[in-house]
């Protein structure tokens, strides 16, 4: 058993002298914020962000609702809502963080509505994943998902959209005025997701409540990044050694972190701004950038990676050669695929990408990373060699990643990681043949199946990945 005291209003000011503390008193707290799914990513990003604006304006705290699992809300209220963030770089610093001042649980159904329609509230926010939206394939609300089924029934709200809907619902008869909604979700077009979301449930359940909507709520996109490795006994350990304070759920992130919201707000909008979020006209062009230079950057780090038997992002970035060619691949063959935009500086972003990667205190698999790669591949990668076809602009350096991927699913299992894929039945007979899997496989689009180009560049360099060595030559 411990001797440390645990984490708590109490206990705060006990905590190590190199640990930073919440800057504002957190009995003047008032929840301007409902925030659904308080898991890790939020708790390490959103609500860092709130923590540094509450010294300024203590309006916006949250008010964190779990729609599933309790276990949040069970380590942490003990701790009056607060934990601990180490930030991981080459010194890792620690900061406890105060901005929820509220956790509510699915068994709340009231007072979580009760809260949607407070006057106080002015911004609600989602971290609930894809699956959280009830979405079909074409976009729309998913009318037979049985959470949706339940909550159109009027057995009582249970899914993220039935509970945006009963509190607007609410929120209009107390005639608290509107407010904002902000998806910060990791998918594109987020915002307007929610929206249609939202709007294709109430107008089955209530259209004058649609109508409403429409009118007075808005749904800004916005785009999520921070590596959040998730939270372990080893974690815990390092924390309480570090501020001398147990915590029950501590939560760790890289030092990188990046919101970047449309400006598309219902009366005030919070001053994110100030503590480095940036409110731009359109999310597009960052989200843009995001899939193909970090992401399209990861991926080929994977797959070559793999081959040349390194086992984390830090591990292969401190191989030079592969180092040199995934910088090469950003500047030269993704960068010129990219639209400008205002706010989105492409060379610094790839500096600061490059220095994320080379972050030896993230531990991040290359295994993990090349996970999917049928479904992430189109977007990472894919659509990159598309537009450098359109363009006339040479494929042969964009192709070597792909070839690294069609190699990476031959590999013999074990000693090689699991393939794991949804598409792996497919994937797997046709790997040794990268016509056939580009041709075949449906992870490309017809226009570059069909482009004797691009295949034959994605041939040329496979043909010269036989071994290690080899690899290495080619890059």
């Amino acid at each position: 058993m411990s001797e440390r005291p645990r984490l708590s209003t109490a206990t705060l000011r006990r905590a190590s002298a190199n640990v930073a503390l919440p800057s504002y008193d957190r009995t003047d707290l008032v929840p301007g914020i409902v925030h659904f799914g308080p898991g890790a990513f939020h708790r390490a990003h959103q609500a860092a962000y709130v923590d540094a604006i509450l010294a300024d304006d203590p309006r916006w705290a949250i008010s964190a609702v779990a729609l599933n699992s309790t276990d949040v809300a069970d380590a942490l209220t003990p701790q009056d809502g607060l934990y601990t963030l180490a930030l991981l770089g080459e010194d890792t610093r620690y900061r406890v963080i105060g901005a929820i001042s509220e956790f509510l649980t699915r068994c709340d159904g009231d007072a979580i509505a009760n809260r949607l329609a407070a006057p106080s509230t002015r911004l609600v926010t989602a971290t609930v994943t894809e699956k959280g939206y009830c979405l079909t394939a074409e976009g729309g609300l998913d009318v037979d998902h049985p959470a949706i089924r339940n909550d159109l029934s009027g057995a009582g709200p249970t899914s993220l959209i039935g509970r945006l809907v009963d509190g607007l619902s609410r929120r209009r008869a107390a005639n608290a005025g509107g407010l904002t909604i902000l998806s910060c979700d990791n998918l594109a077009a987020n915002g307007e997701r929610l929206a249609r979301a939202v709007g294709d449930f109430a107008t089955i359940a209530e259209p004058d409540l649609a109508r409403w909507i429409a009118d007075t709520v808005r749904f800004p996109s916005s785009m999520v990044d921070s590596i959040t490795p998730a939270t372990d006994d080893a974690l815990r350990t390092r924390v309480a050694a570090a501020t001398g304070l147990d915590d029950a759920w501590p939560i760790q992130r890289e030092t990188f972190t990046q919101w970047v919201i449309e400006d598309d707000f219902h009366g005030q909008a919070p001053p994110f701004a100030s503590a480095g979020a940036q409110i731009v006209a359109s999310v597009a062009a960052f989200e843009d950038a995001k899939l193909r230079l970090l992401n399209g950057a990861h991926s080929s780090l994977a797959y070559i990676g793999l081959l040349l038997g390194h086992e984390t992002v830090a591990d292969a970035m401190a191989d030079e050669d592969l180092a040199g060619f995934v910088e090469r691949i950003m500047r030269e063959d993704i960068a010129p695929s990219l639209n400008p935009t205002a706010g989105l500086d492409v060379p610094r972003y790839i500096d600061a990408i490059l220095a994320r990667f080379r972050n030896s205190a993230v531990r991040h698999l290359l295994s993990q990373i090349a996970w999917d790669g049928s479904q992430k591949l189109p977007f990472r990668l894919i659509a990159t060699i598309a537009d450098a076809r359109t363009a006339d602009r040479p494929v042969d350096r964009l192709a070597i990643p792909i070839a690294a991927w069609c190699r990476f699913l031959a590999l013999p299992r074990p000693p090689a990681p699991p393939l794991v894929d949804p598409l792996s039945a497919t994937l797997r007979p046709l790997a040794d043949d990268v016509n056939a899997l580009i041709q075949r496989s449906g992870v490309f689009p017809d226009r570059l199946a069909r482009d004797v180009v691009f295949r034959g560049a994605v041939a040329q360099a496979h043909a010269k990945m036989d071994d290690e060595r080899a690899v290495r030559a080619i890059l």
